[in-house]
């Protein structure tokens, strides 16, 4: 049969979208603004008349704004022509399916349109979760099946996921890349797989975080702030799965885990659980949380939230502080204690180290003053509280004495045996580690109820998360004393348990190690990878990106820490990580990574 190619991309003008809830609705308005013709179909008259509306109300918001004259708003609302028939679509070039995610549903479907539509039309699911090349199969011309997964909002996002399935044809694929691109949005060719790239990297994170939650290891709150404060991401992973409908992300979960066979993919039961109950999110007004009405983004207080300031006791007076390192991290730190008024005392293993450190800080207020974020009169202030030392004696008289030492657990140990010593009763030892067990630190002094972890995330001036961790012997107080202290300094404090990874790094890293995963097993390109997870989930850097500033030495330590702990098959670091690890490629410090970088 004959489809279209890249040559003839203009005979998909006319565009029939069967199924016209938000996302179909969505899709239309992306098309008539194009200048497509679109049939929009749905069995229900009331889903195609809010479609109608939803058009032209979005449509008078442009012409508001001055982004469309009133004259180009009557001729895209010309375009769009709804149906409760899928008769409608007979004279459709392209027809993109959109309907709820149930194959038996959309199986009818595409079986009915093969007796419809034209031979050489082209036949799209919307799917996130089911099986393009079964649907494929089980059409009358398979050849011209295939995926086109738009992201919600439509309008807004610019991802459009093109799959293939063995059975597609090249002139079909090539068909709907072009339009997507005539769309305005980012076409990125992927294979049949459940979730794709977006959703398949996406939903195994969100499922790790409603796992975390339910294990009650971190409050629903922290989790959230952690990711959108420690990772730059727009929300927090509970926030959205309510967003998406938890409903959604457990049939998208068990299509992932069908296919995979990858615990980590099998849906934690508080998913089933809430949605079994009809708590399925926004939609509902109550999922992870409580929204003001169903179909509400608004979040109202329910019996989970924590009270405002009611949860700590006294804490300790702080007043100086002790940093210990001279790398990037120690000399950040100590910059926001001196910044927030109190007296430093920056140690590192010699008097030049520690004065170099110091300098350095110099440095960054000086940048910081130059971009007016700062007066000269403040930075300097800023810089006379830090004082050098080269040894930790100097820290006989500090309140906290915070470690920002090489991530190696005996480095740290003899650090904090020597706190031990010099410091004095009742000051707070915490150890910035963003992987290492806090009690194997604590146990190495004699008062390990004065321990606990403080991890800031770099640059520590910019980074506005600490996750404050504490074992099972840190003491009410300390742990007191040190929300007051990030609270003081600006910083947002998250509490959460002694054990690998803490949040963020528990679940930012196994994300990374699946996107390493789709590479070695050559389902997707390092670029389209970062471009999907970039305009798809509004990631500030793609997986491939991070981890080459991150460098990929420190990224496999970190998944080999969580692969020991947790046990996980699915945590095991990917071979590739491990081979370019043992090949010097360590990301941009070393000039080669998953990419290659210009030498400075």
């Amino acid at each position: 049969m004959d489809l279209p190619s890249t040559s003839s991309q203009s005979t998909l003008q006319t565009v029939a979208v069967v199924g016209l809830g938000t996302m179909g609705t969505g899709i239309a308005e992306v098309l008539v603004r194009a200048g497509r013709e679109v049939i929009g179909i749905d069995s229900s008259e009331g889903a195609t008349r809010r479609a109608t509306a939803s058009l032209a109300a979005a449509t008078a918001r442009s012409v508001a704004r001055g982004r469309l004259t009133e004259e180009e708003r009557e001729g895209v609302l010309a375009r769009l022509r709804t149906y409760t028939e899928l008769e409608a679509a007979a004279g459709a070039d392209l027809v993109i399916e959109v309907v709820p995610e149930d194959y038996e549903l959309k199986h009818r479907i595409f079986t009915e349109l093969d007796a419809i539509v034209r031979p050489d039309a082209i036949l799209a699911t919307g799917t996130n979760a089911l099986s393009v090349t079964r649907l494929a199969a089980e059409s009358l011309r398979p050849e011209r099946v295939l995926g086109l997964h738009f992201f919600n909002p439509a309008p807004a996002m610019k991802l459009v996921e093109v799959v293939s399935s063995v059975l597609t044809a090249p002139p079909a694929v090539e068909a709907v890349t072009a339009l997507a691109r005539d769309l305005g949005k980012e076409p990125v060719a992927v294979g049949d797989r459940p979730g794709f790239v977006a959703d398949g990297l996406l939903f195994g994170y969100l499922n790790q975080a409603a796992a975390m939650y339910e294990s009650k290891y971190a409050s629903r709150e922290d989790i959230d702030a952690a990711m959108r404060l420690g990772c730059g991401l727009p929300m927090g992973p509970l926030a959205l799965l309510d967003l998406i409908g938890v409903d959604t992300a457990r049939t998208v979960l068990d299509a992932m885990y069908a296919s995979s066979g990858d615990r980590l993919h099998a849906p934690a039961p508080i998913l089933g659980h809430l949605a079994e109950a009809g708590l399925t999110g926004q939609k509902s007004g109550r999922g992870f949380y409580t929204y003001a009405e169903p179909g509400s983004s608004e979040i109202v207080r329910d019996a989970q939230t924590p009270l405002e300031g009611g949860r700590l006791g006294e804490g300790r007076p702080v007043s100086s502080v002790g940093v210990a390192g001279s790398g990037t991290m120690a000399s950040g730190i100590a910059q926001v204690f001196a910044q927030a008024g109190y007296a430093v005392v920056l140690a590192a293993r010699s008097p030049e180290k520690a004065e170099a450190a110091k300098a350095a800080i110099g440095k960054s207020l000086g940048r910081a003053v130059s971009k007016g974020r700062l007066t000269e009169e403040a930075a300097a202030e800023t810089l006379a509280r830090i004082t050098p030392a080269g040894s930790l004696e100097a820290f006989a008289e500090v309140d906290l004495a915070v470690e920002a030492v090489a991530e190696d657990l005996a480095v740290k140990q003899e650090l904090f045996a020597t706190l031990d010593k010099v410091c004095k009763p009742g000051a707070v030892l915490a150890t910035t580690t963003s992987s290492l067990p806090v009690i194997a630190c604590a146990r190495a002094t004699s008062r390990p109820q004065d321990v606990i972890g403080m991890h800031f995330f770099n640059p520590a001036p910019a980074m506005k998360l600490v996750e404050v961790v504490r074992t099972v012997l840190t003491s009410d107080d300390v742990h007191a004393t040190v929300r007051a202290v990030c609270t003081k300094v600006r910083k947002h404090p998250v509490d959460c348990g002694d054990r690998a990874g803490f949040i963020v790094n528990a679940l930012l890293f196994p994300y990374l190690n699946n996107a390493i995963k789709m590479v070695e097993q050559h389902y997707a390109t390092l670029d389209d990878i970062d471009a999907a997870m970039k305009l798809g989930g509004g990631y500030p850097m793609g997986p491939f990106e991070l981890l080459d500033v991150v460098g990929l030495d420190v990224s496999l330590a970190i998944e080999k820490v969580l692969h020991k702990e947790f046990r996980e098959p699915g945590l095991a670091p990917s071979p590739l990580l491990e081979h370019l690890v043992a090949a010097g490629c360590l990301g941009r410090k070393t000039g080669r990574g998953f990419r290659e970088y210009a030498r400075r």
